[in-house]
């Protein structure tokens, strides 16, 4: 390539497409710090700092697409500023599912005593029980198998039709969906993580009445291992339904998230 070919190209790209890219780019960071998948701590900090700005570098002609970029500094701080609350919403509308899963292991590894063991979440880059962990891993397996990547990027590409880049968002219904996100984060975890629950409290009552026909029986040095028991058992025996819980969910949150968006 010459370098007179060189000079033309970057002739060609002008100011407005350096602006629409770094307000393109405010709504595509939120992703990596709060979605599935490509928030993960498993994946280094350069690399999805790279993947953001390709992502970005594709989404901006489409993003572009018969708007007028600004050209005074503080009209372009307020798109970024506004964009950077679009891409936060979707975002935190989506990483709900993965906050429910976090708590479902939560809750029956404080029930079922998995929770005196720590170890590190590789995904979510805490510390956790085992099933949190097993289920933030086992999540974000399902997250790839149903193709929960390309639903993230083409909500995420819907979004600048919803509110195109020099249009900013309400912020009352950014708020609404945020709080409804939110909400929805026990009541989903309680839902998944029932059927343990509830099988580790007919445990409880058993060995509660054993104790009582029988005194001299060391029930927590029996009952613990039985609980253990009783939880991976019915882990195991509720995990296939969980591709098609997530696949709702998700479903769900994008379709959310975007409705809200349209509103605003």
């Amino acid at each position: 390539m010459s370098q007179t070919t060189v000079n033309q190209l970057i002739a060609g790209i002008g100011g407005a497409h350096v602006t629409a890219f770094f307000i393109v780019l405010a709504r595509v960071t939120p992703l990596f710090f709060l979605a599935p998948l490509f928030s993960s701590k498993m994946i280094p900090a350069r690399v999805r700092a790279i993947i953001a700005v390709a992502l970005s570098v594709g989404l901006t002609p489409v993003a572009t697409h018969g708007q007028h970029m600004p050209g005074a500094p503080l009209e372009v701080a307020g798109l970024i500023v506004q964009s950077l609350l679009v891409g936060f919403a979707f975002a935190f509308a989506v990483g709900i599912v993965f906050a429910a899963l976090h708590h479902v292991g939560a809750l029956i590894d404080s029930i079922a005593g998995f929770g005196f063991a720590g170890l590190i979440d590789p995904a979510q880059g805490g510390q956790g029980g085992v099933l949190t962990s097993a289920y933030s891993l086992i999540g974000l397996v399902i997250f790839i198998a149903i193709g929960g990547d390309a639903w993230m990027l083409r909500g995420l590409s819907r979004t600048f039709d919803l509110v195109p880049l020099t249009h900013g968002p309400r912020v009352s219904s950014l708020t609404a969906l945020a709080t409804q996100s939110f909400g929805q984060i026990f009541p989903a975890a309680l839902e998944l993580a029932a059927p343990a629950l509830l099988a580790l409290l007919i445990t409880d009552v058993a060995f509660g009445m054993v104790s009582r026909v029988v005194p001299q029986l060391n029930v927590f040095a029996v009952g613990f291992p039985v609980k253990v028991g009783v939880a991976l058992l019915v882990v195991s025996a509720t995990l296939p339904f969980l591709a098609g819980w997530m696949s709702g969910q998700l479903s769900e949150s994008v379709g959310s998230a975007l409705h809200a968006l349209r509103i605003a």
